[in-house]
């Protein structure tokens, strides 16, 4: 296992407006969120969806990031993926980014920025969290009451994780893959997985750890993480020491 902090940063931030490094864990994947800026919308017709994901696809093998799971909202993006090497990630985004608000603004005769500064991430502990975070991801869309079911919406995963679409930019991961021991009992054993609601703790576990950017995981993981990369995976205590302790 390697655990890696993005170049040319610092460990620790020296003010409170400068950020934690990215992490790199070699083999592990990461839930990433980018949103539109001000939360406005960044995909107004079928075509914006098709364009994004022609972009994903050509960065991610380009720069060898492993797409699990993603969904695309009106006003944001999820991924699920494994970067194979340090720049995976940031290079992926920034070739989308660059590509897709080219694209959007000629389209739609509008200037400046689209997304709300830069993308989301943190790294996954996957025996606890890949699957749940997988489900959480493709079920974005019936939690925001645009469908009733992760099937009927057409710009998420669950179509090939569930159903066996063919998408050549889409990697099962090792976890997907132990859940039978064809493509089909893997894709009926996925579909059973979103008969059990993901609990509170699950949603807010994952919702807080990407916003904030910390390890999710339990404790030994997180300490791991800590002990390798030499940067906080999780956020410091509130309040001064006592005294005496």
């Amino acid at each position: 296992m390697e655990y890696k902090t993005a170049s040319k940063e610092k460990s620790e931030p020296t003010s409170v407006n400068e950020r934690l490094p990215r992490y790199f864990v070699k083999g592990y994947p990461q839930h990433v969120i980018q949103r539109g800026n001000n939360r406005d919308v960044i995909f107004a017709s079928d075509a914006d969806y098709l364009f994004y994901l022609e972009c994903l696809a050509e960065a991610a093998e380009k720069h060898r990031l492993q797409i699990h799971a993603y969904v695309l909202m009106t006003n944001h993006v999820h991924l699920l993926a494994t970067p194979e090497s340090e720049e995976s990630l940031p290079k992926t985004m920034q070739s989308i980014g660059r590509r897709y608000v080219q694209y959007f603004n000629r389209t739609y005769r509008r200037t400046g920025t689209l997304w709300e500064g830069r993308y989301k991430a943190t790294v996954i502990d996957t025996d606890q969290y890949f699957l749940a975070c997988s489900r959480y991801i493709e079920l974005n869309p019936v939690r925001a009451g645009m469908v009733s079911h992760p099937g009927e919406y057409p710009w998420s995963s669950y179509s090939l994780n569930a159903l066996g679409k063919n998408a050549e930019f889409v990697t099962p991961h090792s976890n997907y893959l132990a859940l039978g021991r064809d493509k089909i009992a893997c894709q009926r054993a996925y579909q059973s997985l979103f008969d059990v609601a993901l609990t509170d703790q699950e949603i807010k576990d994952i919702r807080e750890s990407t916003r904030k950017e910390w390890a999710l995981g339990d404790d030994r993981f997180k300490e791991r993480v800590e002990e390798l990369s030499q940067r906080r995976a999780t956020p410091l205590s509130r309040g001064r020491p006592k005294k005496g302790s």
